[in-house]
């Protein structure tokens, strides 16, 4: 099935694009299909997943960390996640989670901030010891990857749960064999829950019935980079969560292509991929584009032995060359979209 089929058969089960509406600055296809924390903030866009930057002697790095989110929000970007698999959060200990929370919830702005609660172990107690402080220090959101191995029944209670104990929307990162069944049936059971970070299974092709059974109330986001966030709008997805460096570009894509400019949005789409193809690109763009400083170390566990290699870090250390033509490629290429 084309996906243009595909994305007519969910427009016409989810009763979406009714007409396009301004929300929060983000130009979007249905009213009803965005979510706001709290805080007023759309729950739809770029939301990338933080780095976990540090300092040589491995210490996580708070300043850099406000430098982060500043960026962001210079560069109108929906929000941020943090602590995920990007950032290295098994890694991670319980002061330095709440260290990293408190640095991104400082910074007052236009990005949200999405506290990712899952604990090494699944710990629940831990877990909902994370969701309460983030609520009580008014995050925007809260996000945890499925408990790996867990039931159906086992599912919904850990997010109902990290519901109760938060009161905020809840996005879920469906990974391993989750099944479209299951979100469904997390979604009915769980009124909070808004997205779903969907990397369970291929998203595109998921994305019409995900969408379909869930009325459109359920907003589809996809991680991978972002690298087919173009394909994804084309499908109805509303977010995605991939690096941070470039998160700006791939924010003004969006807004371009829900203002119903598809031909600036392509353009636009094609620069981030481009620029993201060079060797090194994501660990050190934050530092090319000065918002760490040189020498910081991005605290990120690789992927698993058999990651495409599309989706693979390159392996060894990045070499004087490759700064230099990551910070060529910025100021001749990449320079005229940049927003922050």
């Amino acid at each position: 099935m084309s996906i243009a089929t595909n994305r007519r058969t969910f427009l016409t089960a989810a009763g979406a694009l009714a007409g396009a509406v301004a929300v929060g600055g983000i130009g979007v296809a249905s009213a009803s299909a965005i979510r706001k924390s709290p805080n007023g903030k759309p729950l739809a866009g770029v939301f990338p997943i933080g780095w976990s930057p540090c300092t040589s002697d491995n210490k996580l790095d708070l300043d850099a960390m406000v430098a982060q989110q500043k960026f962001l929000n210079r560069g109108k970007v929906a929000g941020i996640a943090w602590p995920q698999n990007a950032s290295a959060w098994q890694t991670l200990s319980s002061e330095e989670w709440h260290a990293g929370a408190d640095a991104l919830l400082s910074v007052k702005g236009r990005a949200a901030v999405v506290l990712g609660v899952q604990t090494v172990g699944f710990d629940l107690n831990k877990s909902i010891e994370y969701a309460k402080y983030a609520h009580s220090k008014g995050a925007d959101a809260i996000i945890s990857l499925t408990p790996p191995g867990a039931s159906d029944a086992d599912i919904i209670s850990y997010f109902k749960a990290l519901s109760d104990a938060a009161s905020l929307p809840l996005l879920v990162q469906a990974v391993g064999d989750v099944s479209i069944d299951t979100l469904v049936a997390l979604s009915k059971a769980v009124p909070t829950l808004v997205a779903v970070k969907d990397e369970a299974g291929d998203p595109l092709q998921r994305a019409p019935e995900l969408l379909s059974r869930t009325g459109g109330t359920l907003e589809d986001f996809s991680g991978a980079g972002g690298h087919t966030f173009f394909a994804e709008m084309e499908e109805g997805f509303l977010g995605t969560c991939p690096y941070v460096g470039l998160s700006d570009v791939l924010q003004r894509s969006f807004e371009l292509y829900q203002a119903g400019k598809k031909r600036e949005a392509y353009d636009v789409f094609g620069r981030f991929l481009a620029f993201d193809s060079i060797p090194h690109a994501n660990e050190y763009v934050c530092i090319a584009r000065g918002v760490f400083p040189e020498g910081e170390i991005m605290r990120v566990n690789p992927p698993p032995p058999n990651a495409p290699m599309a989706r693979r870090r390159p392996e060894g250390k990045i070499t004087d060359a490759q700064k230099a033509e990551i910070r060529l490629a910025l100021d001749t290429y990449v320079k005229p979209y940049l927003v922050a």
